[in-house]
């Protein structure tokens, strides 16, 4: 009788289930301790509650997706904070998001925090008042390569949405001044801001944007090329605690000064792109790693045709930090510049280095950065005629192990500064 009681005991265990015992709170604690989303897609694959609970639950979600399934959407996923509906520029369907989409998204995705819209190009201004009217926790936007919208929608999604933190517009070709004024009165918190080819900006919208946006981190204003020496020089001021990254590739217009304000004022940067900046030269720029020496980790500076070799000189020696150099089309650059390489006390942690198109650095002077940078991983001496395969060969330079040497251009380029 002992033995039929401990079977019957065990069958009653056995037929327990699992859902009989745990709560709804409890599982929501379970499915957070899982780290990984697989792990959580798994979750939702052990029966329809745990489904329901893993959807609810789900903080982010990439779609392709038109009104219908965008509601459908909205009443399985109810917490969703993330969205990305954004398209590649190779793999783009038709019609793709609209406005009426955007409508969907306003009323339904209450909780919304973050909205990726990149290439979206038939959204307009009106979708985008939508969003601003009625997503009033959206902190992140990006709306890159939207070509229709202009400064009314987004001006609209500023004065709706005062907690935004991330703006990304590269490519919004109408994009202007009005602008900057809007997100100045509206949208004090904004960190992150990537205007791209916003080539109707200029220093004035600039200097208006940083009077209410002092908390700036990271401002990509590449390819704009009416901004200048004043613009620059207000944001390097006004957000002096914050300014972390900062890229003005083909900013034509941008010179010294800009370079001694940063120096004066960011001492905190860590990411600077000047390529294409040709009036910055030498004295700045010592200025700018003698201020920055603890804290710079990119820079690149290609096509900087003023740069000589006393200036590299000071950044390479100063600037112990520094793990990504570009320095590519800099044509006064000679093996002088690395003159205090090869000792014990002047290792470097570069990790990408490009020296591409200079035509006055040798194989010795490879040789010389060899033996201070023992962690680089992508070396670029492209069309660099003094710096051969057979050359460094013939020189016994020892690379690091994991280290890629471009020499022809037949390997793909780091886009760690673009």
């Amino acid at each position: 009788m002992a033995g039929d009681d401990s079977h019957l005991q065990n069958d009653v265990v056995s037929s327990h289930c699992i859902n009989d015992s745990l709560g709804d709170d409890e599982l929501r604690a379970v499915l957070s301790r899982l780290g990984d989303d697989k792990d959580k897609e798994v979750f939702g694959l052990v029966c329809k509650r745990w489904l329901r609970i893993q959807s609810t639950e789900r903080k982010k979600l990439c779609a392709r997706a038109g009104p219908h399934m965008l509601r459908r959407i909205a009443a399985r996923f109810t917490r969703l904070h993330e969205l990305d509906l954004s398209q590649s520029v190779s793999r783009s369907f038709y019609p793709g998001v609209t406005d009426s989409d955007l409508s969907v998204i306003a009323t339904a995705f209450s909780c919304l925090r973050v909205l990726n819209l990149q290439n979206c190009k038939g959204i307009t201004d009106n979708g985008l008042a939508a969003i601003g009217s009625s997503l009033s926790s959206l902190q992140s936007l990006d709306v890159s390569y939207c070509r229709k919208i202009t400064d009314k929608g987004l001006s609209a999604v500023a004065e709706g949405c005062h907690d935004l933190r991330t703006l990304h517009l590269a490519g919004c070709r109408f994009v202007s001044d009005s602008l900057m004024n809007a997100l100045s009165k509206n949208c004090h918190y904004v960190e992150e801001l990537g205007l791209q080819g916003c080539t109707n900006i200029t220093n004035s919208g600039l200097s208006v944007l940083v009077e209410g946006c002092r908390r700036i981190k990271y401002l990509d204003i590449n390819k704009c090329s009416n901004i200048g020496d004043i613009g620059i020089s207000s944001v390097s001021e006004a957000c002096s605690l914050t300014l972390r990254t900062l890229k003005l590739l083909d900013c034509y217009k941008v010179g010294d000064d800009s370079i001694l304000s940063l120096a004066n004022y960011c001492k905190n940067l860590e990411t600077l792109v000047i390529g294409g900046c040709r009036n910055i030269s030498d004295e700045p720029m010592k200025s700018l790693a003698a201020s920055c020496s603890n804290s710079l980790r990119k820079l690149r500076m290609d096509w900087c045709l003023n740069i000589t070799d006393s200036s590299l000189d000071c950044i390479i020696s100063k600037c112990r930090e520094l793990e990504v150099l570009d320095i590519g089309c800099c044509e006064e650059l000679t093996d002088a510049a690395f003159q205090q390489l090869g000792s014990e006390n002047s290792m470097l942690g570069m990790k990408i280095l490009k020296v591409s198109n200079c035509p006055k650095i040798t194989v010795e002077g490879i040789k010389k950065l060899m033996k201070s940078c023992e962690y680089l991983e992508y070396l670029d001496v492209r069309s660099c005629p003094l710096i051969t395969k057979a050359g460094c060969e013939e020189a016994g330079i020892q690379f690091p192990e994991s280290c890629k040497i471009n020499f022809t251009g037949s390997l793909a380029e780091p886009d760690v500064l673009l």
